[in-house]
């Protein structure tokens, strides 16, 4: 990621005024004006907290550097265990893939990176991406798109939350050669799973305070598997009777979301939908490089990007935009009840952005010719930054 915006988000992490952080003048990164009162509680917590990182591939590894440096700089009270687990660099195995998961079941709590997965078929239809997935049944990731205060877009003052279902539908990996030349592929919808991610939303949303949830479906072609989800989503709206819920057919979302955004507060939708749609909604505020992400079971929760994308063209380039790794992992502070340091760190990235003053580099496959967007503020944060 650029130097000079990971830098900056370092040095106001470390300014902040408390005497305990003062004391942090000593080590070699510099530090300057603070991001908190004099009143401010104590930063440290009683215990440090464990957390499983898994840097992934792409310019993953660079982004959870950009992680631990702003940590070390804030004291933040979490220790890492990392592992590295890919299936483009040899480095993944069942016995690392085990490796992983048990600490993932030991921790509760993980940061990731995007684990690419390769398009070649090698014998084993499901990647270590999903099966991480299904082995700690992540059903429902949550995106919050929400724009950044000081970087303009066509849309600002967006406000919608993307839930998705991830353990079935269309990732089901189940898929074969009935005839020579026909594949066949099951997309697999089941009531239980569709209520299941229905309530998650519903839920979600009274607890947020937010007034309405939109079921994402293509029950109009597929009657049966789409008619399911959206079935169990009606009932379940029937217990929330103050929550305000529509449907809409995917294709008219992905266009209502472009024109109108606005009219969305949470949506909730099946696997592909929520993949197509996540990446959707983080180009309207600034791209897979801005946008936070989150995964949940009943036990455990993983942190990474809101669009999730391995950037491979950009490892070494020092162009990686560090954003939405950061404000993931300020959201993972406050799953851990460690609200001080989850303001800190995301302050301070909403700080640098607001200031304008560093941004991460264009890269030249990325940038318009158009004269007209010359004078758009941060301009460098409105590419696909993660493709």
């Amino acid at each position: 990621m650029a130097a000079a915006l990971r830098g900056s988000l370092v040095t106001l992490v470390k300014g902040l005024s408390s005497p305990r952080w003062q004391q942090l003048a000593s080590r070699p990164l510099s530090v300057t004006a603070g991001l908190c009162s004099p009143e401010a509680p104590p930063p440290r917590a009683d215990a440090t907290f464990k957390v499983t990182m898994v840097p992934g591939d792409g310019v993953g590894p660079e982004l959870m550097t950009a992680v631990k440096e702003v940590f070390k700089a804030g004291d933040v009270p979490v220790e890492f265990e990392e592992f590295h687990l890919s299936e483009v660099q040899n480095m993944a195995s069942e016995e690392k893939l085990e490796q992983v998961l048990s600490s993932m079941m030991t921790n509760k709590v993980a940061i990731k990176g995007k684990i690419h997965t390769p398009m070649e078929f090698k014998g084993e239809l499901a990647s270590y991406e999903m099966r991480l997935r299904r082995k700690l049944d992540l059903f429902a990731n949550v995106v919050h798109v929400n724009s950044l205060p000081g970087y303009s877009t066509r849309h600002n003052n967006l406000d919608l939350v993307i839930i998705r279902e991830q353990t079935e539908g269309e990732y089901s990996s189940l898929e074969h050669e009935s005839v020579s030349g026909v594949i066949e592929c099951l997309k697999i919808i089941t009531r239980e799973k569709s209520r299941r991610i229905a309530k998650f939303a519903f839920d979600y949303a009274t607890k947020k305070g937010r007034s309405k949830v939109t079921a994402v479906h293509k029950a109009n072609i597929m009657k049966l598997g789409d008619g399911l989800f959206l079935q169990s989503c009606a009932e379940v709206a029937q217990l929330y009777p103050k929550i305000k819920y529509e449907n809409i057919i995917i294709d008219n979302c992905c266009m209502q979301l472009v024109q109108n955004p606005y009219q969305f507060d949470v949506l909730v939708m099946p696997n592909l939908y929520g993949n197509i749609i996540d990446n959707l909604a983080a180009g309207l505020v600034g791209g897979a490089g801005v946008v936070p992400g989150e995964s949940y079971s009943a036990e455990y929760a993983v942190f990474e990007t809101g669009a999730r994308h391995p950037f491979a063209q950009a490892v070494g380039r020092n162009i990686a935009n560090p954003t939405a790794m950061l404000l993931s992992a300020a959201n993972m502070l406050r799953h851990l009840n460690l609200e001080y340091h989850s303001q800190m760190v995301s302050d301070a990235v909403k700080r640098v952005i607001k200031q304008g003053k560093v941004s991460t580099p264009v890269p030249k496959m990325y940038r318009t010719e158009d004269p007209s967007t010359e004078n758009v503020p941060n301009q460098t944060f409105s590419v696909p930054l993660h493709t």
